[in-house]
């Protein structure tokens, strides 16, 4: 009878351990697996300002911020997209009078050939699954030439 109590105890031991770890495990990988989605969503939503800013007739408008969101962000099962667009011109090739002087600098870091340089900042915010006050951002800062 002895012997069978001290077995039964080794058992809920091993599988309490067994449980503790699946549980880490699992949290790790939900926490990995939104993370890489907020990158893979910069990603996404930089190369979509650059498309936006191509499409863009700079003259009559100048697109500077994007927006989005996916799912529901308040309730931690979602993301929120914040897209910034600087302009970098060198010379006077470009019209970009519409877009917020903030937002223009005006450097001869182009050539001639390419008078128009965009940096783009993208930033993803998701909740913290342990935290769900707690947000967490993913930041992607991009330099590209038109």
């Amino acid at each position: 009878m002895i012997t069978a109590i001290f077995v039964i105890v080794i058992m809920a031991a091993i599988g309490a351990l067994v449980m503790n770890t699946s549980g880490k495990i699992v949290k790790t990988t939900t926490a990995q697996f939104q993370n890489e989605q907020a990158i893979l969503y910069a990603k996404s939503y930089t190369e979509y300002a650059v498309m936006a800013v191509m499409a863009d007739d700079r003259s009559i408008d100048c697109t500077q911020d994007i927006t989005g969101t996916i799912g529901t962000p308040d309730n931690g099962n979602g993301y929120r997209i914040r897209v910034r667009i600087a302009y970098i011109v060198n010379g006077s090739q470009i019209d970009v009078s519409k877009c917020d002087t903030a937002r223009v600098l005006s450097t001869s870091v182009s050539t001639i050939a390419t008078p128009l340089t965009l940096l783009i900042d993208a930033y993803v915010d998701y909740k913290d699954p342990d935290n769900t006050t707690r947000w967490r951002t993913v930041h992607r800062r991009t330099v590209q030439k038109i």
